[in-house]
Parts: C-alpha cells; sequence; structure tokens
C-alpha cells in the first residue's frame, strides 16, 4: 500500500482486464498504464479458462502482459473478494524494477489439474481471443 495516498498498485493480467468480463470488478479504480512481469512466471488457464493461474517459477518464465491500476483499500477488498477459490495476492516484479500486487495461483493445484500452460500465447486477452 502506498503510504502518501492510501491506495494499492494492483497488477492486472486476467479478466479484469480492460475489455474482459470481469473488468467491472476495479469500480472506478485508476488505470496508471499498460505493464508486464518480469520473465519470472508462468501462466495457465484454470478451470476450462475460467481465469488465469499465475505462479512464479525460478527457470523458464515469461513477461506477462497486463495493467496497472490504483485502488482505494474498499476497491482492493472488494477485488479481492471477487476472485476465484484458492487465488492470494503476492507482489510480483513488473519490467521496470518496481513491485506491484496481483493474484496469483498455487503451482500445486495446477499441476494437480494439468491445466493449460499459456505462456506463450500473448497473455490472457490473446488466449480468450483465440478461443472465441
Amino acid at each position: 500500500m502506498s503510504q502518501s495516498t492510501g491506495t494499492t498498485r494492483v497488477f492486472i493480467c486476467g479478466s479484469a482486464l480492460r475489455g474482459q468480463p470481469d473488468h467491472q470488478n476495479l469500480q472506478s479504480a485508476t488505470f496508471v498504464r499498460a505493464a508486464k512481469t518480469q520473465p519470472l512466471y508462468r501462466l495457465h488457464a484454470a478451470a476450462d479458462g475460467w481465469h488465469p493461474a499465475i505462479y512464479a517459477v525460478e527457470e523458464g518464465g515469461i513477461s506477462i502482459p497486463g495493467e496497472l491500476y490504483e485502488l482505494s483499500a474498499e476497491q482492493y477488498d472488494y477485488l479481492v473478494s471477487t476472485e476465484p477459490p484458492n487465488m492470494y495476492p503476492s507482489e510480483v516484479l513488473l519490467e521496470d524494477g518496481t513491485t506491484a500486487i496481483a493474484m496469483l495461483y498455487p503451482k500445486e493445484l495446477v499441476e494437480k489439474y494439468n491445466w493449460p500452460d499459456i505462456s506463450d500465447l500473448g497473455g490472457w486477452a490473446a488466449y480468450k481471443a483465440s478461443q472465441a
């Protein structure tokens, strides 16, 4: 959380992106800019493509494209309350060296359910467009 503004910087890379079905879960959060993570993560399509599953890796990671938002405490709490089961907030490292909170997913569950790795498809919005 930013001490000066009382907001939380959140990296969005799934169904709450602009143009995606859950964008309204951000309410009136302030769009900061397009952003990417450092190449330290993998991206999977969880639960038959219902939501993304992102987790950190030691090697073989990609840079996940997304959007950076500033959320008030109330907006942040609401967003977290709308997330699918097992997702949890965690800090991610962005391409420019800064950090933000993102919703990650346990790698163990991705592996248990053998959800498809979509890391090389250009991000969540590109994956959803390819499925349409």
